[in-house]
């Protein structure tokens, strides 16, 4: 080993809201991080945040940027993620950027070069896959297989977001396929590769944002996707992966997936339990971590074309139901 394979990881955070105070939290159980400052808009909001949390509020962002941290993560508005990224990028910080990485593919392939151009880490904070149960069940079906997957079933919804939450706000680029829809386009892409075709259905609301999308994919591997998000209903939030020797049920959040049932064409059942320790964001930043100290610059689990194809499916359904973002 080398003096890199131990050394702590010092975060940043841009950002002082609600997913920033769940990724501190969070942070706390991850070993070999800390929390060294934050920066928000509001002088009183980053200093509220780091007496709470730790590390030193900062002045502005430069000077967050300019301090001896090793990385960034996003905990902004979806509308900035992308002007955030490329900033901390631009400045030689690694980057985790909570989901969705950027509003739309054009933005997305500029961060990418930006990081690429930089040779600088950069990861779009998608949590399921770094879940105990989630890794349980890939490792699973890989020794005791069901066959190609054919069919990726889910749905996130929630009827309880208050009605001044920012996710109402088209100038904050609000609405349910950026907010929990990202979550379903990344279990169909984990599953069944890029979609070929994205048809959508849906509602808009008053304010121009999406309340409800259903979109029906098909999918480079020939499998189906039918996926749902909604502000305006409650889901069950379940999770269905078929295929010709088999179904995978991931039970109820599947999004923090803790138990999931599989059952055998042949009649065989399996049951996967793995509780879930430290709020969830821990496991995708210790494996952010990991990538950093190694020198990586890409996740293998959570791709750039991961990302790139969620972002596609999300630009799709959106033109189907005439949502745009200002400056689009």
């Amino acid at each position: 080993m080398n003096d890199n394979d131990q050394r702590t990881v010092r975060f940043g955070i841009i950002g002082a809201g609600s997913i920033a105070r769940r990724f501190a939290q969070s942070l706390a159980h991850v070993p070999g991080a800390t929390l060294a400052g934050a920066w928000a808009r509001r002088a009183d909001a980053a200093a509220d945040f780091c007496e709470a949390y730790g590390g030193t509020p900062a002045a502005s962002l430069d000077a967050l940027l300019a301090s001896d941290i090793d990385a960034i993560y996003i905990a902004t508005l979806h509308d900035s993620h992308a002007q955030y990224t490329l900033a901390a990028l631009a400045a030689g910080k690694a980057v985790l950027c909570e989901k969705p990485a950027t509003l739309n593919t054009a933005q997305l392939d500029t961060v990418l070069r930006a990081a690429r151009d930089a040779g600088r880490l950069f990861m779009e904070a998608m949590k399921p896959p770094f879940f105990p149960l989630y890794r349980q069940l890939r490792a699973h079906l890989h020794d005791d297989p069901i066959g190609e997957i054919r069919l990726v079933r889910a749905g996130c919804a929630s009827s309880s977001v208050p009605d001044d939450h920012s996710v109402y706000r088209l100038d904050r680029a609000g609405g349910a396929l950026l907010d929990i829809g990202i979550y379903e386009a990344f279990l169909a892409v984990d599953w069944l590769g890029a979609a070929l075709d994205v048809q959508t259905l849906g509602r808009v609301g008053a304010t121009g944002v999406d309340l409800f999308a259903s979109l029906n994919s098909v999918h480079a591997n020939g499998g189906i996707a039918q996926i749902f998000c909604g502000l305006d209903v409650m889901g069950r939030g379940d999770a269905l992966i078929a295929a010709p020797g088999g179904h995978v049920t991931i039970h109820e959040k599947w999004w923090n997936p803790a138990r999931a049932t599989i059952r055998y064409a042949d009649g065989r059942t399996v049951e996967l339990d793995a509780p879930v320790d430290g709020g969830g964001l821990n496991y995708e930043t210790a494996h952010f971590c990991d990538l950093l100290r190694s020198g990586k610059t890409e996740s293998p689990i959570m791709t750039h074309d991961h990302s790139r194809q969620m972002i596609a499916m999300t630009d799709a359904a959106r033109a189907a139901l005439g949502v745009r973002y200002s400056g689009e």
